[in-house]
């Protein structure tokens, strides 16, 4: 069977949101540093916020069987907790098909930005990171109105 994209062309389209959410674990000392702003890169979090937008306008790049959508509005919140962050995306369109690989791919980047701008803090003595681990990335919400 070959690859192709799905044809939308016979819906109509809605108003549709999705939620993501995902998590990075960190080191408590790379945790204060986020805190107090000393992180030599600047602030993850507006990294990430910034970069897990982009990501959404930018997933039928990525994700080829994607359409391209006219996204509406993307929300991307952070929470820092003792352990890490919580990343949580949002995305809304009304489109003719569903904006939840917008929001994986958004909070996705969210978190890997995250990593790349505390990674210094995360190496131990052999340039490895045995503690930070990016998961439980999963769909927390989907919705379309008037369908």
């Amino acid at each position: 069977m070959e690859i192709r994209q799905v044809d939308i062309s016979g819906k109509r389209a809605v108003r549709r949101k999705a939620g993501a959410r995902g998590f990075i674990k960190l080191r408590p000392e790379t945790i204060d540093r986020i805190r107090s702003g000393e992180v030599e890169k600047g602030d993850p979090l507006q990294v990430a916020r910034i970069a897990g937008i982009n990501a959404a306008k930018l997933t039928p790049l990525l994700l080829p069987l994607c359409h391209p959508l006219r996204l509406e509005h993307v929300a991307i919140d952070l929470e820092i907790k003792d352990d890490g962050i919580e990343a949580v995306a949002t995305v809304t369109a009304t489109e003719k098909t569903g904006v939840e690989m917008e929001a994986l791919t958004a909070v996705s980047i969210a978190l890997l930005n995250i990593w790349d701008v505390i990674k210094a803090y995360e190496k131990d003595e052999e340039g490895q990171y045995p503690e930070t681990l990016i998961r439980e990335i999963e769909v927390v919400e989907k919705r379309k109105e008037g369908a």
